[in-house]
């Protein structure tokens, strides 16, 4: 009986231990490789600051979604800043910016975004809102869940709506955000 109970307590202090274990840059480095997404994620630490940053940067939305929304081009960069070189829970969010260039401001009077799955609606809210008109640039920054951010990654044909106009995901932009939480989920050790 003292065998088994300490088999027993000796399992949970290994599991315990298991669970623990940090996700570091280098495991996080050798994730984004097996996942071949060198070219569009990135992961970076400030050794002055000892801070981490991994930034997923998408492709440009498709030129008739573009064009029909009166902007001249538009991508996104989703990602994580976390303090030191390592985390011990998966992020439970990440931040989404829109880069939108245009010859005059789109979203600064609606900025809100909603995501159409099938018969759900994901409401994220509305943008921080930053506008550079000298440089035709506006920066739409919100805060995604995890758990959203997976809705969206399962699926095959994701539109949504940001102010007044409507977009969809491309393959890879869908594939970058997949890749994204594969890369972050402490889980996967």
């Amino acid at each position: 009986m003292k065998r088994l109970i300490a088999l027993c307590a000796a399992t949970l202090f290994l599991t315990l231990a298991a669970s623990a274990q940090p996700l570091n840059n280098d495991t996080i480095r050798e994730r984004i490789k097996k996942q071949r997404a060198e070219k569009s994620i990135s992961l970076n630490f400030d050794a002055a600051s000892q801070t981490s940053k991994i930034m997923a940067i998408s492709e440009n939305f498709s030129g008739d979604e573009s064009g029909r929304s009166g902007i001249l081009a538009m991508n996104f960069a989703a990602g994580i800043i976390y303090p030191s070189d390592s985390f011990v829970k998966s992020p439970e969010s990440f931040l989404l910016t829109f880069w939108v260039m245009s010859k005059k401001p789109r979203f600064g009077a609606s900025h809100a975004m909603s995501v159409t799955l099938g018969d759900e609606v994901l409401v994220i809210g509305s943008a921080r809102y930053a506008a550079k008109p000298r440089e035709q640039m506006e920066y739409l920054n919100f805060e995604i869940s995890r758990e959203n951010l997976a809705k969206i990654a399962k699926q095959t044909n994701v539109r949504f709506q940001l102010g007044d106009e409507e977009f969809t995901f491309t393959q890879s932009q869908m594939k970058l955000l997949a890749d994204l939480l594969i890369i972050t989920n402490i889980e996967l050790q």
